[in-house]
Order: structure tokens, then sequence, then C-alpha cells
């Protein structure tokens, strides 16, 4: 009798994938990470710099570095701090390196502008401020498709879609229960995936806030989600029942049952998905420890397939990711963290790198990916269009920004202080909640009146200086 041998994992090109954690002088030093134990990344990367959000006495601060000067981190660096509460999630625009989002338990949304090379000074004036939760804002992100697109999340169990091209919220997407832990959207940007406190895990159509698809996830507590690309399915993290980590997938048209469940061990910290369509490839950081497995994902069995595991001894708080178009494809690198590490103040790059002899351009390990070019504007996905991305390709290297971003509403950033007022829908629930409103308000006419003196002097000297002018001519 013939005896056949199968191998225990498929022939895979990502099988040798190793982690590369990157020396001393390549990381950022005496970085005060903030404490705060809300479950998001604190950390936010693109091809020009690194944002982090940092620990202060009262208010909310982070920091911006340009990503390409590692080292030793100046105490009086220049911090981005307007905002009145705890910073709790920031994220890049894709399209555009220069501009950034935060929210805040102040429960605003800003729209912040870093200048070329980084901040000179202290930045407290947004290009955009946003109001519209009636408590903190948890978690916030971008259309990937469109620049002028910014979804928000807050503990009012409410989302939030802005048009930062009119400095307004357009559409709110009610249908959650408890607090949103998560959001992810599939590549076109037409789906939102959600998961919940309320233990359930949705599908939605955005533009209407339609449920699509929801389950209610007794057996495994969902934490996280993320899409797979065009897959057409899910990956979650959460706990089961027996409080073990797991990862699940999940079809998208089908949340009746998870297609496969994977235990992963018995710590307690969040695991955080991070999944890259190019390489197919799942990443899980487990938050507190320093382990991030990476598995290939694929639609046939054994859908999960484990590659290897890079393990460090430094716990990890957050993790923030290097778009494609800022590897370097030189070293075979596929994927890049900005590691987190609390106790030492550090920020630390690990390198997913394809161990490769051939110096050449790699194009099996570095398909076209999404540019830095939107698909589509605000108006048109609102409209009903649906765009794939933008593709390019990462041999010529780097390319440039696409300044085709979104413009500040005509009449500036100041706009929005009192944008309450644009969502009737939401109306404060507590006597607390009213008093803030009030005095935001009470604020915001304090400012008016300012404005309109400092206007009716400008006024006055205009008209001086026109008098003198006139005078001068007849003379």
């Amino acid at each position: 009798m013939t005896m056949s041998w199968h191998p225990t994992y498929k022939s895979s090109k990502f099988r040798n994938v190793y982690g590369k954690a990157g020396n001393r002088e390549q990381c950022f030093d005496g970085i005060p990470i903030t404490r705060n134990v809300h479950d998001n990344h604190f950390c936010a990367v693109n091809a020009k710099f690194l944002a982090i959000v940092t620990e202060t006495a009262g208010g909310g601060s982070f920091l911006v570095i340009p990503v390409n000067k590692p080292g030793r981190f100046d105490p009086h660096h220049p911090k981005v701090c307007g905002h009145q509460g705890g910073v709790l999630d920031i994220k890049w625009n894709p399209f555009t390196d220069n501009i950034i989002a935060s929210c805040s338990e102040d429960c605003s949304v800003r729209i912040w502008e870093i200048p070329e090379g980084g901040l000179r000074r202290n930045m407290s004036k947004a290009m955009l401020e946003l109001y519209g939760h009636s408590r903190r804002v948890g978690l916030i992100e971008w259309h990937p498709t469109c620049c002028g697109l910014l979804f928000s999340a807050g503990y009012d169990f409410k989302i939030l879609i802005w048009n930062l091209e009119e400095g307004a919220p357009v559409k709110m997407i009610d249908c959650h229960s408890d607090v949103v832990l998560c959001m992810s959207f599939n590549t076109d940007g037409s789906l939102l995936a959600t998961s919940c406190k309320d233990k359930h895990l949705r599908v939605i159509e955005p533009r209407s806030g339609r449920v699509l698809q929801e389950a209610d996830c007794k057996s495994h507590r969902v934490n996280r989600v993320v899409f797979l690309g065009n897959m057409k399915r899910l990956a979650t993290t959460g706990v089961s029942r027996w409080n073990t980590r797991q990862v699940a997938l999940w079809d998208q048209e089908d949340l009746s049952m998870p297609i496969i469940e994977e235990e992963i061990d018995g710590l307690s910290g969040l695991l955080f998905p991070f999944y890259d369509a190019d390489t197919h490839m799942l990443y899980l950081a487990g938050k507190g420890d320093g382990n991030i497995r990476y598995y290939e994902v694929s639609t046939e069995k054994p859908y999960l397939q484990y590659l290897m595991e890079f393990r460090s001894p430094a716990p990890q708080k957050g993790l923030g990711v290097m778009p494609k178009h800022g590897l370097d494809v030189t070293t075979c690198e596929v994927f890049r963290f900005y590691k987190l590490v609390t106790l030492k103040g550090l920020i630390e790059p690990i390198s997913m790198i394809v161990p490769r002899r051939s110096e050449t351009y790699q194009e099996d390990i570095y398909p076209m990916t999404a540019s830095t070019e939107p698909a589509v504007t605000a108006d048109e996905w609102l409209s009903g269009i649906d765009r794939e991305p933008v593709l390019m390709s990462l041999k010529a290297g780097y390319k440039r920004p696409c300044r085709t971003a979104f413009k500040a509403p005509r009449k500036g950033w100041k706009t929005m202080v009192n944008g309450l007022d644009l969502l009737e829908s939401i109306p404060p629930k507590t006597e607390n909640e009213l008093l803030r409103m009030f005095f935001r308000q009470q604020d915001e006419l304090k400012r008016l009146r300012d404005e309109l003196v400092q206007k009716d002097v400008r006024v006055q000297q205009l008209e001086l200086e026109l008098n003198n002018l006139r005078n001068a001519k007849n003379m």
C-alpha cells in the first residue's frame, strides 16, 4: 500500500515572513504616551508624520513628529492641544498627508492641517470643529475612497457622517443600542461593519443606515471587526464563553454562524486585527502583550492558515500602521507597525519582511495597491455612486500626494462651534448635557460679540485711512 504525505500547510510565498524590530536609532524615545484605558491605538502614521496621543494635565493633546526624524523626544516639542477633554482617537486622511482628524471626551471632532515639516509651535486652532454628538466621541474613520467624508461614533450610540466640504453632518446611523466598539469599511466604502457593546455584529448600508445583516454573538463576544478586502468576508476578534481569546471568519451576506472560530490563547487583553488586502494576510496583535500573530486568509479551506508569530517581551498599548506607499520596497517590507510601549515611553517600528535573495523589485508581493487619489467626491458618494479605489504601483516608489483635498467651508473653521443646532434629532438627555450645551452657546455668543467689536474697530480704521487718502488728493 502506497502512503501519501500531505503537508500541514499550503505552499505560500508568505510562509517565512518575519518581524524585524527597529534598532534604538530608528525608535522614537521619551514620548509621554497617554495612560488612558480606552481601547484604541492612540497612534496614527502616514508617509510623512507619526501622531501619538500624549498624557497631559487637563484638556487633551497629541504629538505630530516627522516620521523620518526618530530619536530622543524633546519635552518642549510643540503639540496639537485644542481639545478640552482627553483625545480618544486620531486618524490621518488617507489622501492628504497633512490632514488629521481627532475626537475627544469634549464631544467634538476636529480636523487639523499640519504644516509641511511638522509643528513649530503649539496648535490650538483647528481647521474645522464639528459638534453633533451629545456624549464623548470615541471612534473616527475616514471613508476609504472619498477624502471629504468622515465617520464618527459617540457614546450616545450614534454614528454621524460628516461632509467636510460643508463642515456639517449629513447622515446619522442610529441602529445601535450601546457604544460602538469598532467600524470597518469594505474596499469601495459601500458597506460598514460595526461591533458593539450590545454583543451584536452588524453590516450596515451607510447612506441609509439600514442594517443588512446582524449577528447576536453570545458564544463569541465580538470586540473588533475588519472587512477582508473583496473576499466578502469579515474577521472578528473577541472572547469565547470560556473567556479565551478567539478569531472568527464570517460571510458578510450571512451572519447566522461564523465560517470558522479559532481559539488563540487564555490572555485577557484585547486582540487588534489588521488586514492587508494585497497579501491576504491577517495580523492579530494583543493589547498588553508583545505578540503579533499572522495568518494567510483564503476563500477555501482551511480559510485561515497560521504562518508565524512575532514575539517581544515589551507589552504594546496600541499600534499604528504605515500605509503601503510608505513602505521600503527595496527590503521586501510588506507591512510596518509602530508599537506604543507605555512603560518605556517608546515608539518602536516593526517591519514584516518577506525574505528574498534577489534585489530586484518583487512584483508578486507588491500588486497594484490603493493610491493617494480619491475615487469619488463626497457629493457623488452621497448621491449613490460607489467606485473601487484608484490603484497605483509601488515600483516607482512614493507617489506624490494628491492635491485634490477637501476645502474647508467658506465661512471658515469657526462655523461649526455651535453645530449642535444642525442635528435637531439629538436633544440633550440630562441636565449636565443641557448645561454643557448652554455654556458652549454662551461662549460662542461671547466670541461673536468680540469678533463684531474687532470688525467695527477695523471698519473705523479703514474709514479714517480712506478719508486721509481723499484729503491728500485734494491738497
